[in-house]
């Protein structure tokens, strides 16, 4: 695992808890609070762009059954 820094986590509504990391080399980290072991990373632009998204509500259907 690279050495992440996390940030404190960002709760939600509900039980939607999500921590954001960077590297050394820049690269930008998002998993769910607890499981920062399992993650997914991409650019810092693209992980901002995404949370933008998910604050505006343009993601909602990422979480339909």
């Amino acid at each position: 695992m690279p050495d992440i820094r996390w940030e404190e986590p960002y709760c939600g509504e509900g039980n939607a808890c999500y921590r954001i990391g960077v590297d050394g080399d820049g690269n930008s980290y998002i998993a769910l609070a607890g499981q920062e072991d399992t993650y997914l990373t991409d650019t810092k632009d693209a992980l901002r762009q995404l949370i933008r998204d998910i604050k505006a509500g343009k993601a909602d259907h990422l979480l339909a059954d």
